[in-house]
């Protein structure tokens, strides 16, 4: 009897309210999305790829390398270590692809957040371009959408085809971000400036139209035009940067000031660039712990951040071989060696730029040189100069580069026109430090800048660069179809064969 009573008064509540409690009293558009919008952004910062592009990137374009292996392994000894090449992946799909396909499928249809609609697509094409540059054909197009349509195995997308939709979302992501919409606020990166974020959009257009600058530069030209009608940036403050502070750290500044202090120096190739044309950053930038034999010597006491005492690192060492190296370069152990000061440039807290100022300038000096671009190329090309220069602050007071000091440099190192590619690729490559996943596909796009192979004798490449990383060992074992069809296509996976716009 009992039971019948329970029975008959829920029976008797689901009738009366049975519209009421099966109508959602929450639309799709009351659902907030820029908690997975920022947490997407957040991660495009390196992350828990911090590993990956120190031991590979870094080494491979020579601005830092350390001579250790086993764990550390990679670039350095021109060597493939799984533990370490599937860290982009690893961060990049689940955190930046995932969130943003997440907003993009669910806010496609509602016009009021039409703008947090069309940022997710901006932020999912800088994705997009960090993993099909690193690893060459991926997952694109089905990305994301394995718990929206239930696609498990997506498809792996070739190169070109990623680029052309890449370009496509650019255009039109960016053209639809409007002042008259809902203006999103809560974004990390601009705080809902439309402006801003039309001109982040506009300029990494210009980025990924110039990748395509040997391999089909008619549409390479096409869209450097556009993103230069759309407005790239104009200043510093329209750069794209995620920021960090003691309770989000930056994981490279991180590893720098705590079990990886000891371990990484800059390369002679970066110590020698600079000191070849009396470059005011080399002061700001490096320390060399004079006379330091071990970690524990590397002490205030020691350290010398004249740019005349700066000693690079050369490639091609290992903590067995770099000894008696050291002995010869004047510096009696590799621990004294140069390094990036960690405690300014490589501190916990510094930003990590996405895309900026002056990646774009020096991007447009080179559109200008090949005729894409109106304006003079070597005003670019010193305006790109000039910002990294002063961009450098934003990491710390200390890296304060003064005006004449920069004006100084400028005037003795002007652009000259028989050799205006090298030097506009070159300070790109300065321009992209601690952000080396740019700087090594600017690297294999351009060819500079003119870096000497890395010699060390045991090598897993038959070819003079490291030009991608290997795909992560469980795609093998969870989409083996999809993975050997891209490996079909493109070539072997194997860390010299080039990507599609590597030529």
């Amino acid at each position: 009897m009992i039971l019948v009573f329970l029975l008959g008064i829920f029976h008797t509540g689901c009738d009366e309210n049975f519209e009421d409690i099966n109508t959602s009293n929450i639309e799709i558009n009351e659902l907030d999305p820029l908690p997975l919008l920022n947490h997407a952004i957040w991660r495009s910062s390196p992350h828990s790829a911090y590993r990956q592009t120190m031991i590979y990137e870094m080494p491979i374009v020579q601005h830092m390398v350390t001579p250790f292996g086993t764990s550390l392994a990679g670039g350095n000894y021109n060597q493939e270590n799984p533990d370490v090449m599937d860290r982009t992946w690893e961060n990049y799909y689940p955190n930046v692809i995932r969130n943003t396909v997440d907003i993009i499928e669910k806010y496609r249809e509602v016009p009021e957040r039409s703008n947090v609609y069309n940022m997710a697509r901006i932020i999912r094409t800088y994705a997009g371009m960090v993993l099909t540059d690193t690893y060459g054909d991926v997952p694109f197009s089905e990305a994301g959408l394995g718990f929206i349509e239930g696609i498990g195995t997506p498809v792996y997308d070739a190169q070109e085809a990623i680029y052309t939709s890449i370009l496509s979302e650019l255009d039109q992501a960016t053209a639809a971000l409007t002042t008259a919409g809902r203006i999103e606020s809560g974004d990390i990166l601009y705080g809902g400036d439309i402006g801003k974020w039309k001109r982040f959009g506009y300029s990494l257009m210009l980025r990924a139209a110039m990748r395509l600058s040997e391999t089909k530069p008619s549409v390479a030209e096409q869209y450097v035009q556009k993103a230069i009608t759309g407005g790239v940036m104009q200043s510093n403050d329209d750069n794209a940067v995620v920021r960090h502070n003691d309770n989000f750290q930056n994981y490279v500044g991180s590893e720098l000031n705590s079990s990886e202090s000891a371990n990484f120096y800059m390369t002679k190739a970066l110590v020698d660039f600079f000191k070849a044309s009396n470059d005011p950053r080399l002061g700001v930038l490096a320390v060399r712990y004079v006379g330091a034999t071990n970690g524990g010597q590397q002490t205030d006491a020691v350290a010398n951040r004249e740019p005349a005492e700066q000693i690079g690192m050369p490639m091609g060492y290992d903590n067995s071989s770099i000894g008696a190296q050291a002995v010869i370069d004047g510096v009696g152990s590799f621990y004294a060696y140069t390094q990036f000061d960690r405690k300014t440039i490589g501190k916990q807290t510094a930003p990590f730029f996405i895309v900026t100022f002056a990646q774009t300038q020096l991007l447009l000096a080179e559109a200008a040189v090949r005729g894409w671009a109106s304006g003079n190329a070597p005003d670019y090309y010193s305006n790109g100069v000039k910002a990294h220069m002063e961009q450098l602050e934003a990491h710390d007071s200390g890296l304060k580069i003064e005006a004449e000091d920069i004006d100084a440099y400028l005037q003795a190192n002007p652009l000259v026109a028989e050799t205006a590619m090298e030097q506009i690729n070159s300070q790109y490559w300065v321009a992209c430090l601690f952000n080396a996943m740019e700087a090594f596909a600017n690297f294999r796009r351009s060819d500079y800048p003119a870096l000497v192979p890395n010699p060390y004798p045991q090598s897993s490449i038959a070819t003079g660069f490291i030009t991608r990383l290997i795909y992560p060992d469980r795609e093998y074992t969870n989409n083996l179809d999809n993975i050997n069809a891209a490996v079909s296509r493109q070539g072997a996976d194997e860390l010299d064969t080039k990507v599609w716009w590597d030529k």
